[in-house]
């Protein structure tokens, strides 16, 4: 039945988008209310539509085309405006075009693109770009029929021989890993499902070390694989905790297979030599409440990346024969001002990125003579992070840089010679000019009297005013910083005189691994009054005015725009809140849904009565009460098993009943997809477009 259903609503939305004229708009959809009474620590929360959740419901099905069939009316005036967004975003980019190619173990990889394809095309070459090219995955085959297509990764066996790929194509984040033949072309008959997508290959080709991921969609098992006797996995690892999450990989060195489990707080790590694929696998430092490390490999040592007497991070190493905690020693100190992210290690130097004040640097370590020295960037650059760096025995070490003005560009550095080459700086079409933007940072201060950095960019000669478009972007959690990286798309914008704000808020790592934890579990209000100070700043400093300005966030951001809408409604003119995590408390009172216990020490664990209320006190669903909110796009994936497709529905539904102004709040559910946009290339500049026009109808922008 609930096929069907599905069936339906696709076909429904197909037609509904291929339909010329909608000659009235209906009346907004209003959900039955059926009171479900939820009881903790003795109080009671009451949700009148918890029956949303049922997914295999009829009535919830009809209740979702509905909700669709009104939004569509509301948007239909904008399908004009959608076409033009949708052809200027794709006169920027190339038809066809080719990655830079890397070398791996003896071949060149890269991926090209053809035009009117939706999906990359993997090549290699053997040795040299001048030898025949050799297609080893054209993406566009594996997505034929399927209208979401999402490849997780692409490992090559040591001896060149074997493919192995993990596809995913509901939305879901379950990855089925398939095995190919480059010899022959040809796939060998067994497959694994239910995986994060990636292998760790063993020096003889012979055997792969896969993740296994549960019900819950928690990575939690590693098994081992022989693609000679492919129907006999091993379990080689289980980790019963159910706060982590459980991955392996090979290091570059090729010489050790590493697993690595953490909750975000906490981390442990075993290793195995891949020459000895049936041996055990050895632990390298047991977990410590508190206690994080990665590791690496470089000849005789293994490196490490942790928190070990170190907030933000520091590097040791230890000997690959001994590398318990006590033989650990420091080669990079910490710094209090500097938060370490990545470490790489090649055969001769490891390479390092930072984060200060919310600039990165990438530092290069000599492993010989332990000297250390910066890339030299000869400009403020605003994000400079590591390219694809598979190979090992090499000196050159590839990087990307960009701002909110400058297309990307991938550079070469010898790290022995410290000369930069530049190999490509990516090409964007329609006449566009760099010169013809500008960017700015400006400071909001917090109610704790936090400095919160505003990243903006806009076209050059506006005027600020009252009158000025400006969407203000946040996300602010799980330590993921904001890159102000150079959108293409985001042009369309500018170029219509929107200004685009980004707020730093806590929460991610920007200014450091305490501006993370101070956007976290009893402190995650933080993150909310961050981002509102950011709106105030803008508005106090005449950039705007709350009648122009939008909020904007997905996911974990979502959370934010719905806490803000509780918190300041009057603060701006509408609200896009894509895939927005709304019912906090439920859902983590849940341990049956996915994600849930992995997210404890995010948010905390409300079966502690202190986290229970405090997540409460700020959880958007639980704090919608009798007020004028501002305008409001909500939307939803059916697929989405991260965050489900009720909590936006029910959110929305809820806003509409105590909203007590005039306001519009649209719900849009994409019945194909999951947490993320379309797959193709292409099918991504519709919902750019989509969410681009709703914003630009909001500030009465036609054009």
């Amino acid at each position: 039945m609930i096929l069907k259903n599905i069936e339906k609503i696709c076909l429904f939305s197909l037609l509904v988008l291929l339909s010329s004229s909608c000659t009235t708009i209906p009346s907004h959809p209003k959900a039955e209310k059926h009171d479900t009474a939820l009881v903790m620590f003795g109080d009671t929360r009451i949700d009148p539509y918890y029956w949303l959740s049922y997914r295999d419901s009829q009535k919830v099905i009809d209740y979702i085309l509905a909700e669709n069939t009104y939004t569509y009316a509301v948007m239909e005036s904008t399908l004009e405006l959608q076409k033009r967004l949708v052809s200027e975003m794709r006169s920027r980019k190339r038809g066809d075009d080719i990655t830079v190619p890397v070398f791996m173990n003896g071949y060149y990889y890269y991926i090209k693109y053809e035009e009117g394809k939706e999906y990359p095309i993997n090549c290699r070459r053997k040795g040299s770009m001048n030898a025949p090219e050799e297609i080893i995955l054209d993406e566009n085959e594996v997505a034929a029929g399927h209208r979401y297509c999402q490849i997780a990764s692409i490992d090559i066996s040591p001896d060149n021989n074997y493919m192995a790929y993990g596809v995913d194509t509901i939305g879901r984040r379950y990855f089925t890993i398939y095995f190919k033949d480059l010899a022959t072309g040809r796939l060998l008959e067994h497959k694994i499902e239910n995986t994060t997508g990636e292998v760790a290959w063993t020096k003889d080709s012979r055997f792969v070390f896969y993740t296994f991921k549960d019900s819950l969609l928690r990575p939690s098992a590693v098994y081992r694989h022989d693609i000679l006797q492919p129907y006999e996995d091993k379990l080689v690892f289980s980790k019963k905790d159910n706060t982590f999450r459980t991955h392996v990989f090979t290091t570059k060195s090729n010489d050790y297979i590493i697993i690595s489990t953490s909750n975000g707080v906490s981390s442990e790590c075993w290793y195995l030599n891949s020459k000895t694929p049936l041996g055990n696998f050895k632990l390298i430092a047991s977990r410590k409440n508190g206690f994080e490390y990665s590791v690496d490999h470089s000849g005789k040592y293994f490196y490490f990346l942790t928190n070990y007497k170190a907030k933000n991070f520091r590097v040791l190493r230890a000997p690959t024969y001994n590398p318990n905690l006590k033989n650990w020693q420091e080669i990079i100190p910490a710094d209090s001002s500097v938060l370490i992210l990545t470490m790489e290690a090649f055969k001769n130097h490891l390479v390092t990125t930072e984060r200060r004040d919310a600039l990165t640097k990438v530092k290069v370590t000599n492993l010989q003579t332990l000297e250390q020295h910066y890339i030299d960037f000869g400009e403020d650059v605003y994000i400079a992070l590591p390219s694809i760096n598979p190979e090992y025995n090499t000196n050159l070490f590839y990087y990307f840089y960009t701002s909110l003005t400058t297309p990307g560009s991938t550079c070469e550095y010898n790290m022995t010679t410290r000369k930069i080459r530049l190999i490509k700086q990516n090409e964007v079409l329609g006449g566009f000019d760099p010169s013809n933007y500008e960017s700015k940072r400006i400071w909001a201060t917090a109610s704790d009297g936090a400095k919160i950095p505003i990243s903006m960019v806009y076209k050059k000669g506006i005027e600020f005013s009252k009158e000025t478009p400006l969407l203000l972007y946040g996300y602010g959690a799980y330590g993921y910083s904001i890159n102000t990286t150079f959108d293409p798309n985001l042009v369309s914008l500018l170029d219509r005189g929107v200004v685009y704000a980004i707020a730093h808020v806590r929460g991610g790592q920007e200014m450091g691994r305490h501006w993370y934890e101070q956007g976290k579990l009893l402190n995650k209000k933080n993150t909310f009054t961050d981002f509102i100070a950011c709106a105030e700043k803008l508005i106090a400093d005449g950039y705007t005015s709350s009648d122009m300005l939008i909020a904007h966030g997905s996911s974990a951001g979502g959370m934010l725009m719905g806490a803000v809408a509780n918190m300041r409604p009057d603060l701006f003119k509408a609200i896009v809140a894509e895939v927005p995590f709304v019912d906090v408390l439920t859902t983590m009172l849940d341990s049956s849904k996915t994600l849930t216990t992995v997210e404890y020490n995010e948010w905390g664990n409300p079966n502690d009565s202190t986290c229970y209320f405090y997540i409460k006190s700020y959880s958007p669903y639980d704090q919608v009460k009798r007020q004028k909110y501002p305008n409001m796009l909500i939307t939803a994936g059916f697929n989405d098993n991260q965050v489900q497709y009720y909590e936006p529905v029910k959110w929305a539904a809820k806003l509409r009943e105590n909203n007590t102004g005039d306001s519009e709040i649209l719900l849009w559910v994409d019945m194909g997809l999951g947490h993320s946009q379309s797959s193709g290339r292409y099918a991504q500049l519709n919902d750019d477009a989509f969410i681009y026009a709703y914003m630009l109808k909001q500030w009465g922008i036609t054009d």
